[in-house]
C-alpha cells in the first residue's frame, strides 16, 4: 500500500515517495512533503537545467545552483528557466 502526504509544491494529498531521494535532513524533508508526482516534475525540470544551461556537475557552483532552484521549485516559489527553452512536442 502506498501512503499519501500532503504534498507542499502540489497542494493536495498525493502519493509520496518510497524512500528519501537522498541522505540527511533536507531527503528526509522531501520525504516528508513532496509528492511522487512533484519530484518527477522537479527531476523533469533539474535535467533541463543542466542540459539546456550547460552546467558542469563537478562544479561546487553549479551544484549549489541546483539546490537553490529545486528548493524553489519545490516550495512553490519562483525558479529559472532555460531561456529559450521549447519543450519537446509528443
Amino acid at each position: 500500500m502506498s501512503r499519501t502526504i500532503l504534498c507542499r509544491k502540489l497542494k493536495q494529498e498525493l502519493e509520496g515517495l518510497n524512500t528519501p531521494p537522498f541522505p540527511g535532513p533536507k531527503g528526509q524533508d522531501i520525504y516528508d512533503n513532496v509528492s511522487k508526482q512533484a519530484w518527477g516534475e522537479w527531476v523533469a525540470h533539474q535535467t533541463m537545467l543542466i542540459n539546456e544551461k550547460q552546467l558542469n556537475m563537478m562544479d561546487l557552483t553549479a551544484r549549489t545552483y541546483l539546490n537553490e532552484q529545486r528548493e524553489k521549485f519545490l516550495s512553490g516559489e519562483d525558479y529559472d528557466a532555460a531561456e529559450g527553452y521549447v519543450a519537446p512536442s509528443n
